[in-house]
Order: structure tokens, then C-alpha cells, then sequence
């Protein structure tokens, strides 16, 4: 009988470990079925449950098999088990399910390891090395508005959790700054300001109604079209004074961006339309070179299997487009920056465009034929941000919402909650302000991440500024609540952490200690299904976890203070660390 030893890697991650237990059983029951991967996951019955037993019975069963059928596969399974510490027992229920029950000494002291070691040692660890995620994008001139939220926080969030995950990630933002949109604005830009080197932010004022003002132009004076047409030609073909006037206008437009990503506390490095356009005419070689551009209708295209309308990647008049630029993005997010896998983030209505030039990518022989391998590609779509009305959320005059609108709303209706409860009085304006904002803004997030991308979601601030239920302002407020316990115990937990031991004697203990284990199965699940909604959902049964211990277990003066509190230490910590991934920004009181 083998003996496992607590493997370091992976204290922090019970279905991994259980994984590599099972496939030491596979092996020795079915030497001959090599490629049998182990099915772990939480138990319905047991703490996890290892689902082989009916899949390997349907391979095996007419290869002249000694089993009797599933149950007693399950049975060999348990069997051929190495002992491990962290293992109290194994069952079989129904048709050969085997059912684990974790030692709760083994939970405790990898709890007991985390508090001295940090939650860093749980954090999962990917195949994948380098991943480019492409998120925000908004347009250069145009303001960031509510659909820019969906794309820049669940961005930020799968950045930030492949990151703890060991992956390098390239933060990319593809801002539109190359389009025709440009001719029309400089040429306008000219007409105001001969002299563009004079040109400031408070000269342009409103960058806003400065693009308004240029399309209206646009839309309604032939001649100024005529030129602003002319201009785009220009501008492309590197004239250095509509290069310069493009430059002041990224300038300020880039300015107003970086505000907005400040107070969201996202950080991005910007790889334009712009900066691919010095490889797009090689690219659009390359891909000729391997018979996959026709022309059609004096434009140069690819035609792509499944799609009527094929994709077009020179216009007629010579012009490149989206696709020209985002299939030469790919070209050097793959060959330059050596991305294995790249991860695109725009809403829903785009997904036909990913797929085509996806398709194409592969005709090019650029991506393998399964898109599960590396180096891979995924569009991450989302769904909408609604208002009221079940329709695009807008603003009274059937405007878009700008997103910094929002997030002064967040702040100020988060501000007037907290002093209704009077912490103007306990507290420094400075307290006030940045509580204020870490609940708004955290709230605006979370209410954002907690349902699944894929579908819309109505907005509402007094739903998502909510003190009950499952919103951020609940989560922050328990996070305050098991830090003000910890303080009342007047006890250095820092010490208790070296000293003290954990028992998870109690059921509730039990079941806080066994959520909290599965903090890094759930970090890998949600980057491997790109789905942020699984680790909120992770979040808010943690905190619920630890409401029913609380409730049942006294914490100071009990005989078991020591540890209980450092439950309660390693329950704050887990929370933060969900935090930090999620963008939210924790408060210590509230």
C-alpha cells in the first residue's frame, strides 16, 4: 500500500489532491486504461465524491473484466487508495459513487498552514504561462459610458485572477483611436484651432460635445465631409500635421480615460488600432500568400464556411477595417508578445465577428483546429446593462449614462447611507470619503460580476447598495463585523497565529472550514470557465457559512477562543483575498 505524504503544493486545494490520490488507484485497478483522468467534485453526501466508477464500468465491462459491475469498481477504487492524512473515510452510495469525508485535524492544519504561510500558497497554478486579456476598449473621443463598465471590470477581474493563478498577463487596450471618425474631428479641430499647438483640454472643453459638434458637421455640410474624408487619407497615409492633431486628441481623450480607470482602480496598457497598423499590410500578405483572400466586389475578402457574408479585410477603396486590424492584433499578440491565450472581452452583439475572424485564424494555420489547445482564443461576451424598462439603460434624454455619472452616484448615495448612521460623527472626513467609495464602488462592481456575463441585468442602485442579501455592501459589512470581533478579543492574533491551534470540533467550524479549502478550486474554475459570477457566488456562501458559526459558536470568552478566533482570522483573509480579485476594496469598520 502506498503512502502519501501531504503534498506542500497542495495544501490549499482538497479536489486536487483527492485527484492525485484517485489516479493512483486508476492505475493500479485498470493498469491498461491509461487515459482515465480522475472525476472529483464536492460530494452531495460526503465532502467530495469520485465519479469514475460508471464511466470506467461502461469501457471495461466487455474486455473480460473481474468487476461485477460499477459498485464494485467504487469498492476496488477505495481499496487501492494510498492512505493520506487528509482522508478520514471513503463510502459507496447508489451505483458506485465513492463518497470522502475529509480529516477535520487535516482541514484544521491546513487552515493553521495558510495563517503562517499567507493564502498566496493556495493560489491555483494554471498550464497556461502568458495570456493577453483585451478589455475596455472604449473609442478615443467618445466618453466611457455604462456598456464600458461590463467590458473593463469583468476584464480587470479575469486579469486579476489569472494573475494569482501564475499566469503573466498582458493587460491590453484595444482603444478604437484609427477610424474614419478621426477625419471628421481633425478636420473640425482645425477649423477651431488654426494654430492645434495652442490646442488644451479646457480649450476643447467637453471632448464629448466636441465629437457631437463634428458629426452634426459632418452629417450636414457635403464640403466639410468631402474634407474630413480627405483627411482620414492623410492622417493613414502618416502626414505628420494630421498625425499631430491625432496625437492631441488620443492626448486628451486618453487623459479622461485614465481618470476613470483610476477611481475603478484598473490598470491597462494601451496597444491601439494604431499601433497594428505598420503590420496589417504584411499580414494581409501573408494571408494571400496561403490562398485565403479573394476579391469580391473590388473589396479583398476571406470567405469563411458557415457564414454568407464573407469577411472583408481590404474596403474597395483600399481602406483597412475591423477586421484587418484585429486579424493582424492576433497575428502579433501570437507571434511578438508569445500569448498562448488570448482573451477578448465586448458585449454579446459582437460574437459573430470573434467567430469569423476566429475561423479565419485557423484556415491561416495561426490557432490549432481545437480550440480547447493552446495557443487559444475565447471571446468573453456579456449581455446588458437594463434599466427599468427592460430595455438599454439610458438616461431621461434617452442618452447614454456616462460612467462617470455612476460612479459619483455610487459614492454619494454610499455616503448618505453612512451618515444616516451617524459615522460623520465617529469618523474623519477622510474615513468617511474613502468608506464611502470603497462601498460604492464596490457595490456598482459586484452587482456586475454576480450574474452570469452571458445574461443582461437591470440596474439598480438601491438593489446593489442594499444592506441584505447578496450584495457588496452584505459582504463588506461581514468582513467589518469578524475584524471588530477579532479587536474586541483584545488578544494579538498575529501571535495566536504562531501558537494557537484550530479544532473544527463543532458542524459549523466543520463546514467553515471545509469553504474555505475550496477557495482555490473555485479561483481555477472560474478562469477556466471565464465565469467571475462562481467566485462571487463562492463569496457569499462564505460569508452565510460563517454567520451560521458565528451564531452557534461563541467566540470571545469561550474555552475555545484561540480557535475560533483564528477561524475568524482566516475567514477575513480568504474574504479579502476574494476582494482583491473581484477589484473590491475591503473596509476594516463600518
Amino acid at each position: 500500500m502506498a503512502t502519501i505524504v501531504a503534498n506542500k503544493e497542495f495544501t490549499g486545494n482538497p479536489r486536487r489532491q483527492l485527484a492525485k490520490l484517485f489516479d493512483v488507484s486508476l492505475k493500479l485497478i485498470v493498469p491498461d486504461e491509461p487515459n482515465v483522468e480522475p472525476l472529483i467534485e464536492p460530494g452531495k453526501f460526503g465532502d467530495y465524491q469520485c465519479n469514475n466508477a460508471m464511466g470506467l464500468w461502461s469501457i471495461i465491462k466487455g474486455k473480460g473484466t473481474q468487476f461485477k459491475g460499477p459498485p464494485a469498481v467504487g469498492q476496488a477504487l477505495i481499496k487501492s487508495l494510498p492512505t493520506s492524512e487528509m482522508v478520514e473515510s471513503c463510502s459507496i452510495a447508489g451505483p458506485g459513487f465513492v463518497n470522502v469525508v475529509l480529516s477535520a485535524k487535516w482541514m484544521a492544519k491546513s487552515i493553521e498552514n495558510m495563517l503562517i504561510d499567507g493564502i498566496d500558497t493556495w493560489a491555483p497554478t494554471l498550464s497556461v504561462k502568458r495570456a493577453v486579456v483585451d478589455f475596455s476598449s472604449p473609442n478615443i473621443a467618445k466618453e466611457m459610458h455604462v456598456g464600458h463598465l461590463r467590458s473593463t471590470i469583468i476584464g480587470d477581474t479575469l486579469a486579476r485572477m489569472l494573475e494569482y493563478s501564475k499566469v503573466e498577463v498582458l493587460r491590453r487596450n484595444h482603444v478604437g483611436d484609427w477610424g474614419t471618425q478621426f477625419g471628421m474631428l481633425i478636420e473640425f479641430l482645425f477649423e477651431k484651432f488654426p494654430d492645434t499647438d495652442s490646442v488644451t483640454e479646457t480649450a476643447i472643453g467637453d471632448l464629448q460635445m466636441f465629437y457631437k459638434k463634428s458629426k452634426l458637421k459632418f452629417d450636414l455640410d457635403p464640403e466639410f465631409k468631402e474634407k474630413a474624408q480627405q483627411a482620414v487619407v492623410r492622417l493613414q497615409g502618416g502626414d505628420p500635421v494630421y498625425l499631430k492633431a491625432w496625437a492631441k486628441i488620443c492626448e486628451i481623450s486618453r487623459n479622461e480615460f485614465a481618470k476613470v480607470y483610476q477611481r475603478l482602480r484598473v490598470e491597462l496598457e494601451e496597444k491601439g488600432e494604431s499601433f497594428y497598423n505598420p503590420y496589417i499590410a504584411n499580414v494581409i500578405e501573408e494571408l494571400s500568400s496561403k490562398g485565403l483572400v479573394e476579391e469580391s466586389k473590388g473589396a479583398r475578402v476571406i470567405f469563411i464556411e458557415g457564414f454568407k457574408a464573407p469577411l472583408i479585410v481590404v474596403k474597395s477603396d483600399g481602406g483597412f477595417n475591423y477586421a484587418s486590424t484585429d486579424l493582424t492584433a492576433l497575428w502579433y499578440r501570437l507571434n511578438e508578445e508569445k500569448a498562448e491565450w488570448i482573451i477578448y472581452l465586448t458585449d454579446l452583439g459582437q460574437q459573430q465577428h470573434f467567430h469569423m475572424f476566429f475561423k479565419a485564424a485557423r484556415k491561416a494555420g495561426w490557432l490549432p483546429d481545437d480550440d480547447k489547445t493552446y495557443p487559444r482564443v475565447n471571446h468573453v461576451g456579456f449581455g446588458l446593462v437594463l434599466g427599468d424598462d427592460n430595455k438599454r439603460f439610458r438616461t431621461r434624454s434617452t442618452e447614454v449614462v456616462r460612467l462617470v455619472d455612476l460612479l459619483d452616484e455610487a459614492k454619494d448615495r454610499s455616503k448618505a447611507a453612512l451618515i444616516e448612521r451617524g459615522k460623520d460623527k465617529e469618523w474623519t472626513p477622510e474615513e468617511l470619503d474613502q468608506t464611502a467609495e470603497a462601498v460604492g464602488y464596490g457595490a456598482l462592481k459586484y452587482a456586475d460580476l454576480k450574474t452570469n456575463r452571458l445574461t443582461g441585468y437591470t440596474f439598480s442602485f438601491d438593489q446593489m447598495l442594499n444592506d441584505k442579501g447578496d450584495t457588496a455592501v452584505y459582504l463588506l459589512y461581514a468582513h467589518a463585523r469578524i475584524c471588530s470581533i477579532i479587536r474586541k478579543s483584545g488578544k494579538d492574533i498575529d501571535e495566536l497565529k504562531k501558537t494557537g491551534k484550530i479544532a473544527l470540533d463543532h458542524a459549523a467550524e466543520r463546514a467553515l472550514g471545509l469553504h474555505m479549502l475550496q477557495f482555490a478550486e473555485t479561483v481555477e474554475e472560474a478562469c477556466t470557465t471565464l465565469l467571475p459570477n462562481v467566485l462571487c457566488k463562492y463569496l457569499y456562501y462564505l460569508s452565510e457559512e460563517f454567520t451560521k458559526f458565528y451564531s452557534s459558536c461563541q467566540v470571545n470568552g469561550s474555552a475555545e477562543e484561540t480557535s475560533r478566533l483564528l477561524l475568524c482570522e482566516a475567514t477575513a483573509i480568504v474574504m479579502r483575498k476574494c476582494f482583491y480579485l473581484l477589484g473590491i476594496t475591503p473596509v476594516y469598520k463600518l
